[in-house]
């Protein structure tokens, strides 16, 4: 017999649940510019402590200030600024759409259009990411056509997938886009894949892997890191932290590491933080990232501190698990009137502008569904051909398949 007491376990809980007021004034946020830059080359183990703050640019005022500031143009970020008013008016049509029955699924980047459309920026042509379903923002500050975007979401005619994709899970090798996995945390491990591949032929193109916080407690994220650790492979590993997986809080997967950026250090690779709902620090960081993959410096992990303001997707309600006011609480903002505050600060945007311009996204993203639609939708219209399934999985068609393909008179 042991004098000791009956063995339990720690289950951790979010500090809010429905029905309470958040309040995040215990959340600890460096002030904009106070957090160094190192060098692209420096020892991983001269910054250690970054993957425990979190990388601002903008402050308070709206002003870009310390050194990880003035990458970018004024003409850059109105871009930048339209990239994610884009994404943000797309979400809301095809949100509306699924509503209506037009298609199966959505999901929403509401609160986290800053984290892809800049990333995107930072990369070069031929460069890869492997995203998760909430990264459409590459594919729209790449200048992917929003019509195929909206054409796959439909499974119609046009879709450029053949219809043999859930929508959202988009896929485009010319854009650097790999097809999207809905099993999460792949991505870590084909990243760095490719990128090793990349090396092995003497290519200059980089890999992005992609996955959010719940993903971090795979496997796969963990044998990622090793691969990558030891063969220096030249991947960005990016975690995006938007506080919720599907319906657990992040502190479910992030166990006692403190942030997932530190889980880098436990294989020795350089970690940093950033608050990303500044566009202006996560293009930073992100160029800082891909030029240490370029030089062959080895891969980096990327935590993007944000909040996924709306439902995890069209099959979630979150007003069951958080309270409905604690993504108007969250101390970071609103990556759009952020960026937009700046700007307007800077005397190079207005008021009158900003509205002008939404209201030109609008219809231009509306236009598109009416054509996107006039291919046909969920329950209606043209779909693609049932012979396209048996087309482009092998280079040559099994007999078997071949077989299959004659009986259904295909």
């Amino acid at each position: 017999m042991h004098d000791t007491a009956p063995l339990s376990l720690t289950v951790p809980e979010p500090e809010f649940r429905p029905g309470d007021l958040p309040d995040f004034s215990e959340v600890s946020i460096p002030k904009a510019g106070s957090v160094r830059r190192p060098e692209v080359d420096a020892n991983p183990e001269d910054f250690r402590d970054l993957a425990y703050s979190i990388i601002r640019v903008l402050n308070r005022q709206g002003k870009a200030v310390g050194p990880w500031a003035g990458l970018l143009s004024d003409e850059e970020l109105l871009a930048g600024l339209r990239d994610m008013m884009t994404l943000r008016a797309f979400d809301v049509r095809m949100q509306m759409a699924q509503r209506q029955g037009k298609t199966s699924f959505y999901m929403q980047h509401l609160g986290e259009e800053a984290v892809s459309c800049a990333f995107r920026k930072a990369l070069s042509t031929g460069d890869m990411n492997f995203p998760t379903y909430r990264q459409a923002g590459l594919l729209i500050a790449g200048g992917y056509p929003m019509l195929d975007m909206m054409n796959q979401i439909y499974s119609n005619e046009h879709d450029p997938l053949k219809g043999r994709q859930l929508p959202v899970l988009y896929s485009s090798r010319e854009h650097g886009f790999f097809t999207v996995s809905g099993n999460l945390a792949t991505q870590f491990m084909q990243a760095v894949g490719w990128a090793m591949a990349s090396a092995i032929k003497g290519d200059n193109k980089i890999a992005a892997g992609w996955v959010g916080d719940g993903s971090t407690a795979e496997s796969d994220f963990h044998a990622a890191l090793v691969f990558a650790s030891t063969y220096k492979a030249p991947v960005v590993l990016n975690i995006v932290n938007n506080q919720w997986a599907i319906s657990t809080f992040q502190g479910i997967a992030r166990g006692g590491s403190g942030t997932f950026a530190a889980r880098g250090h436990g294989f020795g690779i350089p970690s940093l933080r950033v608050d990303g709902n500044d566009y202006l620090a996560t293009y930073a960081v992100a160029k800082w990232a891909i030029e240490r993959a370029r030089r062959n410096l080895g891969p980096t992990v990327v935590e993007y501190v944000t909040y996924r303001a709306g439902a995890h997707s069209s099959s979630d309600d979150p007003a069951a698990y958080r309270p409905r006011a604690e993504s108007d609480a969250w101390p970071l903002g609103d990556p759009l009137e952020r960026l937009k505050n700046h700007l307007v600060g800077g005397g190079v945007w207005s008021e009158e502008r900003h509205k002008q311009a939404e209201a030109e996204i609008l219809d231009t993203v509306i236009a598109t569904q009416k054509e996107a639609e006039s291919h046909g939708t969920l329950h209606g219209g043209g779909a693609p051909s049932t012979r396209e399934m048996f087309e482009g999985v092998y280079e040559k068609l099994p007999p078997h398949l071949r077989r299959q393909r004659q009986e259904a008179g295909i």
